[in-house]
């Protein structure tokens, strides 16, 4: 006897095409009825109403009177990287009119898109400013990035806005609007007939939608990884060397048990680091890499003390400039650019270098807008940074300010990956959690540019 087949769980046969059958039957009505609706009027809304009406269908929008400034092939693919990367950025080129009155721009733009998120605004020959909505991007957060992308890209608007877009859409949080997902049509037989396809498709959409996100956010963790995987081979290498020089020998002249104990704690620690390099899978994980290197080179600094006759090293954590130059030997007072002072932990080089008023030796990463200090240099570096310095609170603390500041203090890119911690909160759209004072002030002390694009105003 033939073995009988059994039907697929929680299905019954004949079932499910009956049901796509009557669904796409009402989406064929739909759409017939679509045939002989008035279609609407376009937006009869000039200036602003215009913009705001563009964005709730494109992340991307450019005054045809300043295309020149981003030509339509690469506001075409700014969009295109929004969207992928699945966060509420909103970008604006606008011409520096009467349309547009520098004091209450931004904040009357926010208001009429009516979508929490991030909102980016270039005006004019070279006025820029941003804001966001507090649950989505932080403000110091993003006054560190607009800092950046106008110092790096001074009289560049396609340069400024672009990288503006990219940084912030990579630390952001939430999602975009589901009005990106279709044509913007209105009431137009098209939008009729996406709208037919989502109801057949039913909860196979929910799916489908939950599998991108999933995709997305692996594809951003991997990127994250490889950019992490150069610094910290840098690193685990590095303390491959200082193992080198030190040049001990269990059984040399004078060696005792316990300087055997640090060096075979130091060894451990390197092929621990290495191990673990080579099993990460995420950003997270590289935490307890570099955690490792931190033990290890304690072990060592304890070991050339004992070697020495030197008295014991404190166990203090490593120098905040870079970890590399192995345990801190006192605190010194620093501050980012534009940011409060605060004690940082430093190798005596760097106290020493801090105390004659030079600039300390700083480790730097490279990133899409050239080298920068690891703690400017994107959430990826959360993680590394945590190993180091034990996260939490002090390194908070330390770093606040700054772009990794913004990160801690609130989640990253990665906030739905357990190995960030934490996780998403609503959606996007806008409701009672509009704070209009989030996108208040930062046009220059008067309101305006000021040939530079709005500065000052407190809350930039």
């Amino acid at each position: 006897m033939s073995a009988l087949r059994r039907p697929s769980p929680g299905v019954l046969p004949g079932v499910l095409p009956r049901a796509l059958t009557v669904l796409l039957l009402a989406a064929v009505a739909l759409l017939a009825g679509a045939a002989v609706l008035p279609r609407p009027a376009a937006a009869a809304g000039s200036g602003l109403d215009t913009v705001a009406e563009a964005l709730r269908k494109s992340p991307v929008y450019v005054d045809p009177r300043v295309r020149d400034q981003l030509p339509d092939a690469d506001r075409d693919a700014l969009a295109r990287k929004i969207r992928d990367a699945d966060k509420p950025v909103f970008v604006a080129v606008l011409p520096e009119t009467a349309e547009f009155p520098q004091a209450t721009l931004l904040r009357d733009l926010r208001t009429k898109v009516g979508v929490t998120g991030v909102y980016a605004v270039h005006l004019g020959a070279d006025g820029f400013n941003a804001g966001a909505d507090r649950q989505v991007l932080p403000r110091n957060a993003v006054a560190n990035l607009k800092s950046a992308a106008k110092g790096a890209h001074r009289g560049d608007a396609k340069g400024m806005v672009t990288e503006f877009a990219e940084q912030a859409a990579a630390q952001a949080r939430g999602e975009a609007p589901a009005s990106w997902g279709g044509t913007g049509s209105g009431g137009s037989a098209t939008g009729l007939l996406v709208g037919g396809a989502v109801v057949v498709a039913g909860g196979l959409g929910g799916y489908a939608l939950f599998r991108r996100a999933r995709k997305q956010r692996e594809e951003r963790e991997r990127a994250a990884l490889d950019a992490l995987r150069v610094v910290v081979d840098e690193d685990i290498t590095a303390f491959g060397e200082e193992l080198d020089r030190l040049d001990f020998s269990p059984s040399e002249p004078g060696a005792t048990d316990t300087m055997r104990a640090d060096y075979t704690s130091a060894l451990d620690a390197y092929d621990l680091a290495k191990t673990r390099m080579s099993e990460a899978r995420r950003p997270g994980d590289v935490q307890a890499v570099t955690a490792a290197l931190e033990d290890g080179r304690f072990a060592l600094a304890t070991l050339a003390a004992r070697r020495t006759g030197a008295p014991l090293p404190e166990r203090r954590l490593p120098c905040f400039f870079d970890p590399r130059h192995g345990p801190s030997t006192t605190d010194v007072q620093w501050a980012p650019p534009g940011g409060a002072p605060r004690p940082v932990p430093a190798c005596a080089a760097d106290a020493t270098r801090v105390a004659d008023g030079r600039e300390p030796l700083t480790r730097t990463v490279q990133t899409p807008g050239g080298p920068q200090p690891y703690w400017d240099a994107g959430p990826a570096y959360s993680p590394w940074a945590g190993g180091y310095f034990g996260g939490g609170s002090v390194l908070t603390a330390m770093v606040a300010g700054t772009v990794l500041g913004s990160v801690l203090s609130a989640p990253s890119a990665f906030a739905d990956s357990p190995s960030f911690g934490g996780g998403p909160e609503g959606g996007t759209e806008s409701g009672a959690d509009f704070n209009p004072a989030d996108f208040a002030g930062g046009f220059g002390d008067g309101g305006g540019f000021d040939g530079g694009g709005f500065d000052g105003g407190g809350d930039w």
